[in-house]
């Protein structure tokens, strides 16, 4: 054993998710980001490790309440992620005893908030609709690609085709070819999503750097977006997504996402497992 490396400690995490949208949250407010890409991507294998469809770092806040930050199961980080959001706020306004907080992201300074009825929701900000600021290299309402989808970015890019039936998409054969479609230089998440009625999607998504996923925050925030730009929707929608449903209110301030969240299970990783990385 080698008597000059410094022992490795457990790291203490929870499990969490949003309709079935699963994250690993460490909390690092009173010490260092122990998050790597290694480890993003050990924790998050299903079969060796935990498993999430992103894992989310609280860090102290920027003049807000808590800081998060974002990462694949892949190992490459994620610039925004609305579930884990809106789990991660519910948690931390048990612990400072609040119906609302604030919050830093790469988007910027977020607010979220406890309603009457329980559910938690957190304002997203404006959709970014810029190619550039997508990023996308074409006009994001006219892509040149089958199918005619919308480019809205939501701190994330995202690629969204409306079809006939969400239900018979084959999400895990067409989603990586547009994930890494030259068009979008940082990749995309892909959704596909029909209209039920009046201001009701159902939606399927196929998400960059994790794959099918039962619900995507940012994707369901981009899809009413999208939506109401093709006239398809008014600005308040209900959303059906393959773990349950999503409430979204594009309001001057920015895009409301309103949904249930649930704390699973708190837990360590062990120094052994900690040593193999």
């Amino acid at each position: 054993m080698d008597q000059t490396r410094a022992p490795l400690t457990r790291l203490s995490f929870m499990k969490m998710h949003g309709l079935g949208n699963d994250f690993v949250v460490i909390d690092a407010r009173e010490g260092h980001d122990p998050v790597t890409p290694a480890l993003a991507r050990a924790v998050g294998d299903r079969h060796r490790g935990v498993g999430f469809d992103q894992l989310a770092v609280i860090l102290p806040g920027q003049n807000t309440d808590f800081t998060l930050e974002f990462w694949n199961s892949d190992g490459s980080k994620a610039g925004a992620c609305g579930n884990a959001t809106r789990c991660v706020s519910d948690w931390m306004m048990g612990q400072l005893g609040r119906d609302a907080v604030s919050l830093t992201t790469e988007r910027g300074t977020l607010h979220a908030l406890r309603r009457e009825d329980g559910l938690v929701s957190v304002n997203m900000g404006a959709p970014i609709l810029e190619a550039a600021a997508i990023p996308v290299s074409a006009d994001p309402m006219a892509l040149p690609l089958a199918g005619d989808p919308v480019a809205v970015g939501m701190g994330n890019p995202h690629c969204i085709y409306f079809v006939a039936d969400a239900e018979a998409v084959d999400v895990a054969g067409i989603g990586p070819g547009i994930e890494h479609d030259p068009l979008f230089p940082e990749r995309t998440n892909v959704e596909f999503a029909s209209l039920i009625a009046p201001d009701h999607l159902r939606m399927r998504v196929w998400e960059r750097g994790a794959g099918i996923t039962l619900a995507c925050g940012s994707g369901t925030c981009a899809t009413a977006v999208a939506a109401h730009l093709r006239g398809l929707t008014g600005r308040h929608v209900i959303v059906d997504v393959d773990g349950g449903r999503l409430e979204i209110d594009w309001r001057e301030d920015g895009v409301w996402m309103t949904g249930p969240t649930a704390l699973v299970f708190t837990a360590e990783l062990t120094a052994d497992f900690m040593a193999a990385l």
